[in-house]
């Protein structure tokens, strides 16, 4: 394995610092000393229809939606600053997170260093009072969803504009059309489609070419490698995993005693995280933390780590309200794992059965893989 000591600590020395100096992050300081900025870069896409960003993103969601009581958001906002501070240029969000709260925070965080960041967000939904009510990629309501978006954005261009489910009532030539019509008009510069499957991403990138493909992917959830990510290195697509450490699972901060907050977390109601669930998926920890300790990783270092190893042009965007984790996250784009620790830990976890879906019933029929 290969690293930069000076930007791979621990957890536990991160906690520590970032305990340390909570007084100069208040005072919006940048931090001087503990996690060194990130400075690899990676692209998204082909041509003209590239993007390049921090080799990892941030993913906003959990600011203030579906991760259990929002935090203090004047904290969020700092976090934000922070990250920004620390080399990061991809921010993911949507309308759909509050709904529009995410937006909003995003927004305001952003706008004083609008030009040196990229930020994504999404539509697809159909919100009625507040409330998630179906799917909804009518040409009309995407344009209407894009006009709001920038209003609480605070920004005049949306950089990567992804369709957050496909909407089978809905062509995907339309939707890429539409959207192709909205970064004519100069609303939204790129193209991107989130849990979409192979033949949508064909029909939809001979329209309008797409930048990027948000699917979950991780070392829990690998089916992106049976079709999209072929595809999306056949095409030139970049790929964007959300939840890379499984909604945290992954850190190894979770098991069978965590509650989540009915309503409030979303995880409550995956059957990935029931406490039986959990209980059996404690191997998948204990072999991160068997291949992470002697090399002074942490489980979720290790877990993105292995992601960013995958592909040259792969962005995770693990999600954070810590500033302890952020750096902890951010410090894997100095790492590198061998041909044969790839090969060991591969071996490991092909030896693991996987318990849970990762989605309801409902949301899993929403989603192409």
């Amino acid at each position: 394995m290969k690293t930069n000591a000076a930007t791979a600590p621990n957890r536990r020395g991160f906690l520590k610092t970032g305990a340390g100096l909570g007084a100069a992050l208040v005072a919006g300081a940048a931090l001087a000393s503990g996690p060194a900025n990130i400075t690899k870069r990676r692209t998204l896409g082909t041509g003209k229809h590239a993007l390049t960003v921090s080799a990892l993103g941030l993913g906003c969601m959990g600011m203030n939606y579906h991760r259990g009581p929002a935090p203090d958001r004047a904290a969020m906002l700092r976090t934000l600053r922070q990250a920004v501070d620390l080399g990061v240029t991809l921010f993911d969000t949507a309308e759909v997170y509050g709904p529009f709260v995410n937006e909003a925070l995003v927004g305001e965080a952003l706008a004083p260093v609008r030009k040196n960041v990229v930020i994504t967000t999404k539509f697809g939904f159909n919100l009625q009072n507040g409330q998630m009510a179906g799917l909804n990629s009518r040409p009309d309501h995407i344009r209407a969803v894009v006009d709001a978006s920038l209003k609480r954005l605070r920004t005049d261009y949306i950089d990567l504009l992804y369709q957050h489910r496909v909407d089978p009532a809905v062509p995907i030539e339309d939707v890429a059309g539409t959207v192709r019509d909205l970064i004519q008009a100069g609303k939204v510069r790129h193209f991107g489609l989130s849990e979409a499957g192979v033949e949508t991403i064909r029909k939809a990138h001979a329209v309008q070419p797409l930048t990027a493909i948000q699917s979950e992917y991780s070392l829990m959830w690998k089916a992106p490698e049976k079709g999209v990510l072929p595809l999306c290195q056949e095409l030139g697509i970049g790929f964007v995993p959300y939840s890379p450490l499984c909604r945290g699972f992954l850190t190894g901060l979770l098991n069978e005693q965590t509650k989540f907050v009915k309503g409030q977390d979303n995880r409550a109601d995956l059957p990935r995280f029931t406490a039986e669930a959990m209980k059996a998926n404690r191997p998948v920890v204990e072999a991160l933390l068997a291949f992470g300790n002697p090399r002074g990783l942490t489980p979720a270092q290790v877990a993105l780590t292995w992601l960013l190893a995958q592909k040259p042009w792969i962005v995770p965007i693990p999600g954070t309200t810590k500033l302890a984790h952020l750096g902890e996250n951010l410090a894997t784009a100095d790492l590198h794992f061998t041909d044969a620790e790839l090969r060991e830990l591969d071996g490991a976890f092909a030896k693991i059965t996987i318990h849970g879906d990762r989605y309801t019933a409902v949301e899993q029929g929403r989603v192409g893989n």
